[in-house]
């Protein structure tokens, strides 16, 4: 892929099949990324992402707006607007909105998996186990 090429948030279908609305904007698929991958998430009040782990990958959180609790291996923060956080691979996580206002976090995950598939672990059934999650592999 040639060029730069820019990606909104409102030109990405989210997937919700883990909960909340995960965009996956910076990708393989969408501009040819090879070492990692960056998207966003937003969770509406009451709202989770289910708990799942990355056997390749560390995680890296930003919060943008509102604020997220994260557990990772049992272990739990609070992250406000303006907050950032690693989660280590094949350290298990799980977010959730407890707040009153939207929360919206900026990820990135890298290195890449040798294949989405491999990209990522479920520990807890998501709330949209039937809902397609879109492309970010090659």
């Amino acid at each position: 892929m040639s060029g730069l090429v820019k990606i909104s948030m409102g030109d990405v279908t989210p997937s919700i099949r883990l909960g909340g609305a995960i965009r996956p904007l910076l990708t393989p698929a969408s501009v040819g990324a090879g070492s990692g991958f960056l998207g966003t998430m937003t969770l509406e009040p009451g709202e989770f992402v289910a708990e799942h782990y990355h056997p390749y990958s560390d995680e890296f959180l930003f919060v943008s707006q509102g604020s997220v609790a994260v557990r990772v291996d049992g272990q739990e923060l609070v992250l406000d607007s303006g907050d950032a956080l690693m989660v280590p691979r094949f350290g298990s996580h799980r977010y959730e909105n407890r707040g009153e206002a939207t929360a919206l976090i900026v990820f990135q995950i890298a290195p890449l998996a040798p294949s989405p598939e491999q990209g990522h672990v479920e520990v807890e059934r998501p709330p949209h186990p039937a809902a397609v999650p879109p492309a970010v592999g090659k």
